[in-house]
């Protein structure tokens, strides 16, 4: 792993693998470029691709912003309201614009670009603020930001909204906590908990995680921009992800032309191990078309 600063004026922490035609994996929210595992990337690599991995801003070794978020209260209200939250410091189209910037700075022309939740949603702004770098997009449990689709269960957001702020005491047992409700029903507790611990120990930043959070509330609906986008386009959704809901996907995948969409019955906000080479044949089925 190493550091590099980019054009936008942030130093990303990025790892590659492999050699070959390169795959940007961009991660979700609160995930660290660990949080893709390395047996997943390397089923990749094995393929005959390079796997860049990287901490987004405000999370894991990547620079730490320092603007005030809006409130849970405002966030929560702005998600109930379907409106966009005012008052922000960046959006998803700025991270998009880092990834772009992490390509240009690595020598590489573009890249095929796969993202996971609000991943998904960079990877949707690369294509289409950036196009130029980008090769082919999969949008894996994601929305469009139109703020009908792929919203938060009530149930859900009612549990997320009386969970404690998190500390180095309690973060790895809210950690498992949260992804046992969100996951599908493959969900390991042991395997979480460890990387959840090994999550931490590289980098804690709650604060960092809220200002992403208030991003994606605060970016704008791309479904209109998706239409224009021309590249070989996958979605994968879970139909059991209570967190971004499978209309979500769905919606992502009416908005590209061509788009392909899959969605497995035993997935919900996760990559389960038993269909990550499903996954990954997928993914390269797409690369494939472009």
């Amino acid at each position: 792993m190493a550091s590099i600063d980019v054009s936008t004026g942030m130093t990303l922490e990025y790892d590659i693998r492999g050699e070959g035609e390169p795959i940007l994996f961009v991660m979700g929210l609160a995930g660290q470029l660990i949080d893709y595992e390395e047996e997943f990337v390397d089923l990749f690599v094995a393929e005959g691709h390079q796997a860049i991995r990287f901490d987004n801003r405000d999370v894991g070794l990547s620079t730490q912003t320092d603007w005030e978020p809006p409130s849970q209260n405002r966030s929560i209200f702005s998600m109930l309201a379907r409106r966009p939250l005012k008052g922000v410091g960046y959006t998803v189209e700025d991270m998009a614009a880092d990834a772009a910037a992490l390509l240009e700075a690595l020598g590489i022309e573009s890249a095929h670009i796969v993202g996971v939740s609000m991943g998904g949603m960079i990877t949707q702004a690369m294509a289409i603020n950036h196009p130029s770098k980008v090769k082919s997009i999969c949008s894996i449990m994601s929305n469009t930001g139109d703020r009908k689709n792929g919203g938060i269960a009530f149930s859900l957001m009612r549990k997320l909204g009386r969970r404690p702020e998190p500390t180095l005491d309690n973060f790895v047992d809210l950690s498992v906590t949260t992804f046992e409700a969100i996951s599908g029903e493959h969900f390991d507790d042991e395997t979480h908990r460890k990387q959840a611990h090994e999550g931490m120990t590289r980098s804690f930043t709650p604060e960092g995680v809220a200002r992403q959070t208030a991003a994606i509330g605060g970016s704008p609906n791309r479904t209109k921009r998706l239409r224009n986008v021309t590249v070989p386009a996958l979605v994968i959704h879970g139909l059991q992800d209570p967190l971004v809901k499978p209309t979500g996907g769905i919606a992502t995948a009416q908005a590209i032309p061509g788009s392909r969409l899959l969605m497995f019955g035993d997935m919900g906000h996760d990559l389960p191990r038993p269909r990550w080479h499903e996954i990954r044949d997928a993914i390269l089925q797409n690369i494939g078309r472009v």
